[in-house]
């Protein structure tokens, strides 16, 4: 079973996608919306990624989602399951192959922070950047069971980067 999309070297037309996607999707959020990041790989310069572009969105509340899961439709994006409990999840394939991704959040939701804190993390520590493309390209290659199995091979690794950042503490 393959992954969604072929981990390729980073590529410096995302940040653009991203933008364009951004400007596509605002209108489905209305009054709710709060902020549209970019987030995942693809938002970490000089890190190989599926090249997938993930769009964080924050918003104020789930008001008016049958309007906003139609707006989505238009533009080519299919609702997956939820994550979490007021964590939404939406994406984009194009011949069979995964180009976006949406992660609709509540304001406050902790995926919020913990994506832009690990997202920043990347982008600032070359050393852990470079183990964790070279954990993805491990994965990858040995990768028989999917999406599913190449995530769960991630969060290990994901999980202790964020649980570094959460017990370590200022020097004063």
């Amino acid at each position: 079973m393959a992954l969604t999309s072929k981990i390729s070297p980073y590529d410096s037309n995302w940040p653009a996608l991203f933008l364009a996607a951004k400007e596509q999707i605002a209108k489905a959020f209305g009054e709710e919306l709060i902020a549209i990041h970019h987030v995942g790989s693809t938002a970490v310069p000089e890190l190989a990624a599926k090249p997938e572009i993930d769009m964080l969105v924050e918003i104020s509340a789930h008001r008016n989602e049958s309007l906003r899961t139609s707006v989505l439709s238009e533009l080519g994006y299919v609702r997956g399951s939820d994550l979490s409990a007021g964590h939404h999840f939406y994406r984009r394939d194009i011949d069979g192959v995964r180009t976006h991704k949406i992660h609709i959040c509540l304001s406050g939701h902790d995926q919020i922070g913990r994506m832009l804190r690990f997202r920043d993390i990347l982008r600032s520590d070359p050393i852990l950047r470079e183990c964790y493309q070279d954990l993805k390209l491990a994965l990858e290659a040995d990768n028989t069971g999917g999406i599913g199995e190449y995530l769960a091979g991630k969060a290990p690794f994901i999980d202790g980067v964020m649980q570094s950042v959460s017990t370590s503490s200022p020097v004063q």
